[in-house]
């Protein structure tokens, strides 16, 4: 696979299939992620593999509580107005977003992220970004969410035993697995009505009116 396409194609996919993940595409996947740029070459990073069910049981809980939390909340207005205007697109998000949550348990990998002195995640998601992309090349699908550090980081250090106390934070969980969808360049805006040249608000003088990586007929099948 070249770089453009395991760009243009690494999406969220929340839907897998319960098949496990081998062994060497984990090592392989926290081997490139562990490539990453990290500042001052400080690597304070640590990832946990979940595929113990009694842990992904545990944690599932916690994660469709956080899930409620944040949609009873911080999107409550936005779901709310998508439902009013029919925006199909968003209920596919929603719905694909609730999967991930009541299927949990049923995600066959699951990565925890942890890093210190990182108040931003400068070191850390790229790390992550990096293991995502070799997930791709591997044929894995993955999803980055953050909802469990924001809503229930203490009860997720409690069920993983991660000693809070020497500043280890919850910055995302990775799930993993065989996609059931298809891979495809995810649909956005174009990208130069978002893009200034020199200060805010000067057009740039060109524009990219479809993606610059075309999707080989393969994908359409």
């Amino acid at each position: 696979m070249d770089l453009s396409e395991a760009l243009y194609t690494t999406r969220a996919m929340r839907r897998v299939k319960p098949d496990p993940v081998p062994e060497a595409v984990v090592r392989q996947m926290l081997d490139a992620a562990i490539r990453a740029p990290s500042g001052g070459n400080s690597q304070t990073w640590r990832f946990i593999t979940i595929t113990e069910p009694g842990v992904k049981s545990r944690l599932g809980d916690l994660y469709r509580q956080a899930f409620a939390t944040l949609q009873g909340t911080v999107y409550k207005e936005a779901n709310e107005r998508a439902r009013a205007a029919g925006d199909e697109q968003a209920a596919r998000i929603l719905r694909s977003s609730r999967w991930l949550a009541d299927h949990f348990e049923e995600v066959p990998l699951w990565f925890f992220v942890y890093t210190r002195n990182d108040p931003d995640g400068a070191n850390i998601f790229p790390a992550v970004w990096n293991l995502m992309l070799a997930g791709r090349g591997c044929g894995i699908g993955t999803c980055l969410t953050t909802i469990l550090g924001h809503f229930k980081p203490a009860e997720v250090a409690a069920v993983l035993e991660v000693p809070s106390e020497r500043g280890w934070e919850l910055k995302a969980a990775v799930s993993a697995g065989y996609p059931t969808g298809r891979w495809g360049t995810a649909k956005r805006n174009p990208v130069h009505p978002i893009v200034y040249a020199e200060s805010w608000g000067t057009p740039v003088p060109w524009t990219v009116d479809e993606p610059m990586w075309v999707e080989p007929e393969a994908y359409g099948t």
